[in-house]
């Protein structure tokens, strides 16, 4: 994923289609987080103070058995979204912010705005309405 993770090296989605290469590790990367239970672990993860989440503070929240939790855990890691280390008997876990900045900016550049404004669709789109039925 070298080329994708210096993002101002490459163009958007919306710019340029996307290189063989470039597109098969992005697939990975939106695999990873297709499922809900991943999506949920990510953000769990990120948002947890410190910025790492133990993963005795994931297995809760979840009616899953521990191991189906280490599969989802370990799909997420296998795709380099987060990172884990042993400290005694649990694994305490990171988000990597390159991989996941990698979906952020996939599409972050189909819409352009300014702080503390409304997104504007980006030079060149419009926007779609949606009407009543």
């Amino acid at each position: 994923m070298a080329a994708l993770a210096n993002t101002q090296c490459c163009a958007p989605i919306a710019r340029e289609p996307l290189a063989e290469a470039d597109a098969a590790e992005l697939a990975t990367l939106l695999k990873a987080v297709a499922d809900p239970v991943r999506l949920r672990l990510l953000s769990m993860i990120g948002s947890h103070a410190g910025g790492e989440a133990c993963v005795c503070d994931l297995t809760g929240t979840f009616d899953l058995s521990a191991p189906t939790i280490s599969h989802h855990l370990k799909v997420l890691r296998t795709a380099g979204l987060i990172d884990g280390e042993r400290r005694g008997t649990w694994v305490y876990y990171r988000i990597i912010p390159e991989a996941v900045n990698q979906l952020g900016t996939l599409f972050t550049p189909l819409m352009e705005s300014s702080p503390g404004s409304a997104p504007q669709p980006a030079a060149g789109r419009t926007e779609l309405e949606l009407l009543p039925a």
